[in-house]
This record gives structure tokens, C-alpha cells and sequence, in this order.
């Protein structure tokens, strides 16, 4: 979570447009890990769908297309067990899964249509009002009340559209715990506890002008059905707790200040979560000397474990010392069977410790790296220098503007892309993708 300038373990995934959003592989393979079976109890395990986090601290999680469930980092540090957060996953795959989004859309066409023709009616009422002369009485007030009647009721009708929706999306959601032997007990917790936040919270609202059920009605119709379940009181695997715990850890450590890790973990608990989040918090804010010692303490506990050879790389390489960040960096990669946004992490390394040896290494580590993970634009900056290195300014100007896509920075893409195509021979492969960037739409536009 941390500097746009690493790929890492926590980094920005978008510098300019939109949300913002995290990458790290620990935590997405998680969360992969998580929705798996929901998705292959849903019929979707073949679709790709993605879990995309967002830097957002409060709890919530979304679906805005037919391919993503959004996830703020709240909701990873504020569940305290896996249960809890794969309710909320779940809860969301019945979304996917009941074509909610475009249900919507059609209803909100629908009503557009319905409120544009109330309009035109109501109009019409008030010019006849107007044309007698009763335009502030009479036949006027009902040609305003015909504009605005319809209106509401439409929109009244529309929310419990949505109310319904996230009913089915909770009965779904337990459908899916229940077929993948899960319990729902972590989904009730989860809501439950929202009916008394601020978030949730809708005392004295009129309840059809709510588009999520009244909490109250809401966790009480979901306390029936998942109680029902044979799984109810089903515990998650004391392993699967753990890695849960240290991805609250991580989070923590990254997203919160020094003093907030801290009191969370303070130093007399010597948990390997709490030694994770100390360890990330101590490099992040404090000496190196003394992070690289929490982190090497930790390798000593759990020398198989990517993710502590990936901290130690990136802390030195964002305190200055990218030589020695590969070395580590090179296990992290052998170790998360080359995991694509640590390839990235080792390709910056190789890039920023200026040895010309190592240059066409980086180029070959980089080049896999962006091939399976096509939308880190950290992979593509670090093609350019490497490429520009080298003296091979065509492809560096393709790796930048490829770069500058993906931030969506497109003027400035579809400047190198121009630039680009006039050192390709015309028609070879990097004209051809140097001009499909010059013609392509900003991303998220297309």
C-alpha cells in the first residue's frame, strides 16, 4: 500500500482517474481463495471474475459491472474472520449471479421513459392552466401535481426494486455458503452489525424511500434463513484464520499510521501477525536497520513465505538500495511461483541498480510479467527504462505510452504511441499495437 512508485505488497493501481485502488498478490490470492467455490456454487467460476480493493477505510464491497466485486480495505481489516468476509462476498456473487446490474438498468430506462412521458403530461396541464388564466390555481396546481405525483411514485417504485434485489442477493449469498459446506453466520454478523452503524442506520426514514431494506426487517429475515442452515455453526479452518489475520496485519501496517499499528499490535504480543504489521509499520516509518531485522526474524520463523522475502526487497528498495532488494526479490519470485506484481518489483530492482548485465534479465522478467498482468502500468514504465537503456527508443516509447494508457493519462499516450510508430517499420508488431493505442478510447470509456 504504498508508494505509486513500487508495485508491491500494498501499491496505487491508478495515479490519475477513478477510485483508487491496491495490489498486492498476498492479499488477492486470498481473496481469490475466498470466492472460488461461491463462484463455482454461483455457475461463474468461469466468467473471471475479479476482486478489485479500493482505498477506501470503511466497510463495504459492491458490484458495478458483470465481471467485478469491489472491495474497500475497511472491509479486510474490519472482519475478523474469514466467515464474516466471505458473507459479504457471497452477498455479492447473489448479485452477479441474479443479473442484478442489468435488471437495473432496465428498470431505470424504464422509469426514465415513464418520467420523461409523466413530464410531458404534466406540461401539457400546466400550459392548458396558464392558457385560462389559472396558472397558479386550478387546473394549474393539478398540472403540477400530475408533474410531480407520477415522479415519486416511480421512484418509490424503483427503490423497492433495489430493496427486493438485496434480499435475493442475501438469501443467494446463503445458497452459496450452504452448497460450499459454509457457514452464514459471518454474513449475519457482518449485517447485523451494520443495522446499528451510521451507515446503515435509518431511524424515522420512510422505508420506501430506502433502496436497501430497513435493517431491522432486513437481518431479521436473514437470521431465519441462515439459521436454517445445517452449517450454522461450522468454524473456520484455524489456517485459514491465520492468513486472514495476517492480511489484517498487512493492511494495518500499511494503510495505518505508526501509533495506530502500535496500540493495535502492541510490542509485548508476539503473534506472527502482530509481528508482521510491526515489521511492515517499522519500514515504512521507521529505521531500516531495525525493519530489516523484524523482517529477517520473520523469515526465520517461515522460510517458505513469499510475502516476507517480498517486504524485505521492497523496503530496500524504496529506502534507496535496490541491489540489495534482489536478492530477496529473486525468492519471493521462485518461492510465489512467479507471481506477476512481484516479477514487477524484481524487474524495478534490476532496473534501478544500473547494471547493463542485468539489463536484458529485466527486459525478459518485465516482458512475461506484463503479459499476465495487463493493467499494472508500473510493469510498462519499467519496460521503458529498460528498453531506453538499452537504446531501443521505439520500444520504449511503446512501454511508456503503454504506461500512460493505463493511468489514463491518454494525450499522453497517444503522443509516444505517434512517436512510436515512426521508429517501427510499418506493420511490424510494435506499429501495430503503437497504433492501436493512437485510435483506442481512454480506459473505462471504451
Amino acid at each position: 500500500m504504498a508508494a505509486v512508485v513500487a508495485l508491491p505488497s500494498f501499491a496505487q493501481a491508478q495515479e490519475n482517474k477513478g477510485p483508487r485502488l491496491l495490489r498486492d498478490t498476498e492479499i488477492e490470492q486470498l481473496l481469490r481463495d475466498y470466492t472460488r467455490p461461491i463462484l463455482r456454487a454461483a455457475g461463474l467460476e468461469k466468467q473471471n471474475i475479479q476482486i478489485v480493493i479500493i482505498n477506501d477505510s470503511s466497510f463495504n464491497a459492491f458490484v458495478a459491472d458483470g465481471r467485478r466485486i469491489f472491495v474497500n480495505y475497511g472491509a479486510l481489516t474490519k472482519s475478523e474472520t474469514p466467515n464474516q468476509l466471505i458473507g459479504v462476498l457471497a452477498h455479492e456473487t447473489g448479485h452477479l449471479a441474479g443479473g442484478h446490474l442489468s435488471k437495473i438498468r432496465e428498470q431505470l430506462a424504464q422509469a426514465q421513459t415513464q418520467m420523461i412521458i409523466a413530464m410531458l403530461l404534466g406540461a401539457g396541464a400546466v400550459v392548458a392552466g396558464s392558457r385560462g388564466g389559472n396558472s397558479n390555481t386550478g387546473l394549474g396546481n393539478a398540472g403540477m401535481a400530475a408533474v410531480m405525483g407520477p415522479q415519486e411514485m416511480i421512484r418509490r417504485n424503483l427503490l423497492s426494486y433495489q430493496r427486493q434485489q438485496e434480499e435475493n442477493a442475501d438469501r443467494a449469498g446463503v445458497k452459496f455458503l450452504t452448497a460450499t459446506q459454509q457457514s452464514p453466520k459471518g454474513m449475519y454478523e457482518t449485517f447485523k452489525r451494520f443495522s446499528s452503524d451510521s451507515l446503515f442506520a435509518a431511524a424515522g426514514s420512510d422505508p420506501y424511500q430506502m433502496s436497501h431494506p430497513m435493517p431491522s426487517e432486513r437481518v431479521a429475515a436473514l437470521e431465519v434463513f441462515a439459521k436454517a442452515s445445517p452449517y450454522w455453526d461450522k468454524k473456520d479452518d484455524a489456517a485459514l484464520q491465520l492468513r486472514h489475520d495476517m492480511m489484517r496485519a498487512k493492511t494495518a501496517g500499511f494503510m495505518e499510521r505508526p501509533d495506530t499499528v502500535a496500540r493495535r499490535y502492541p510490542s509485548h504480543i508476539d503473534t506472527l501477525p502482530a509481528r508482521y504489521a510491526r515489521a511492515i509499520s517499522a519500514y515504512l516509518h521507521g529505521d531500516l536497520r531495525n525493519a530489516v531485522a523484524l523482517i529477517d526474524a520473520l523469515i526465520q520463523t517461515q522460510p517458505a513465505n513469499p510475502y516476507f522475502y517480498e517486504l524485505k526487497g521492497q523496503a530496500f528498495l524504496e529506502r534507496g538500495r535496490p541491489a540489495d532488494a534482489v536478492a530477496p526479490l529473486r525468492k519471493a519470485v521462485q518461492l510465489a511461483n512467479n507471481a506477476p506484481l512481484i516479477e514487477m518489483l524484481l524487474g524495478q530492482a534490476l532496473v534501478a541498480s544500473d547494471n547493463k548485465a542485468t539489463t536484458d534479465e529485466a527486459i525478459a522478467i518485465l516482458r512475461s510479467a506484463v503479459a499476465r498482468e495487463t493493467e499494472a502500468p508500473l510493469g510498462y514504465t519499467q519496460l521503458a527504462m529498460a528498453y531506453g537503456r538499452k537504446g531501443d527508443l521505439a520500444q520504449a516509447d511503446l512501454a511508456s505510452a503503454q504506461a500512460a494508457y493505463l493511468r489514463g493519462d491518454n494525450k499522453t499516450a497517444r503522443d509516444l504511441a505517434s512517436r512510436a510508430k515512426t521508429r517501427f517499420a510499418i506493420g511490424t508488431p510494435g506499429w501495430v499495437k503503437a497504433d492501436d493505442i493512437v485510435s483506442a478510447k481512454q480506459p473505462g470509456k471504451d
